[in-house]
């Protein structure tokens, strides 16, 4: 007669089931912790989480190194002008007060 061999080992071993919470499945679509490169969509995406409770301001501000002038800047434009206001080329136009800089 053959033994199988368990995919574990059972002696002193402990078999865990971890049901992922409703949270945690909703901070694993964000964006990684370690972005650097800030495009519309990941910015709106970090937004709407602190806006949902999925995440707290602090919390964002911690989980992707951001001021929180610069987080209260993205949910700005993105109230003012949508996702086409997160775009950094455009920052210039859609920023109250800003003037050409002229030489």
């Amino acid at each position: 007669m053959s033994r199988s061999t368990p995919s574990f080992q059972t002696s002193g071993d402990q078999v865990h089931i971890v049901r992922a919470t409703e949270r945690q499945l909703e901070l694993d679509k964000l964006p990684p912790t370690k972005t650097s490169r800030w495009v519309t969509r990941r910015k709106a995406q970090v937004v709407t989480a602190v806006r949902r409770g999925i995440l707290s301001l602090t919390e964002a501000c911690e989980r992707y190194n951001l001021s929180e002038e610069e987080f209260k800047s993205w949910a700005s434009l993105f109230d003012n002008h949508g996702m086409s206001g997160l775009r950094a080329t455009r920052i210039q136009e859609y920023r109250s007060g800003a003037e050409s800089v002229s030489e």
